[in-house]
């Protein structure tokens, strides 16, 4: 089966299926990216994050922010680059503004403040199904190609 450009991006994410907070991306090109995540009510830190009230913990979402704002974005800006890269997260000012509950699936929106010198940083929003505000902040990291 042949991957279109945004599949494959996501497919070529150097996380393991436990630890990959992107589910699909619906845009992508040289200044923005905006994708989507479920969060299943079977994912494995629900069982343990308030137990009797799962909540989706605030680093959770920070991760699934930088996978769609960092990680698609800066695979999509280095795609002619043709050893693997590497991602490393540095910084970030997120506001959260409400809570993700099991089975809430999150759009992530995030827009290129600069990319210079293999360093990505961006405005980043999250919003839910009913375009209720989760987040929103910047956040920046390095991408290197090895």
């Amino acid at each position: 089966m042949l991957l279109n450009p945004l599949e494959k991006i996501v497919a070529n994410l150097p996380y393991g299926d436990g630890f990959k907070f992107v589910d699909q991306l619906l845009e992508i090109d040289d200044n923005s990216v905006i994708g989507i995540y479920h969060f299943q009510k079977t994912e494995y830190f629900y069982k343990h994050h308030f137990k009797d009230h799962p909540v989706t913990p605030g680093v959770i979402l920070t991760e699934c922010m930088a996978q769609i704002g960092l990680a698609c974005l800066g695979s999509y800006l280095m795609q002619d680059e043709e050893k693997p890269l590497q991602f490393a997260f540095t910084e970030n000012h997120i506001t959260f503004l409400n809570t993700v509950l099991p089975e809430t699936t999150v759009i992530v929106t995030a827009k290129k403040e600069y990319f210079r010198f293999g360093k990505l940083k961006v405005m980043v929003q999250m919003i839910d199904e009913n375009e209720d505000k989760i987040a929103e902040g910047w956040m920046s990291g390095i991408i290197i190609a090895n």
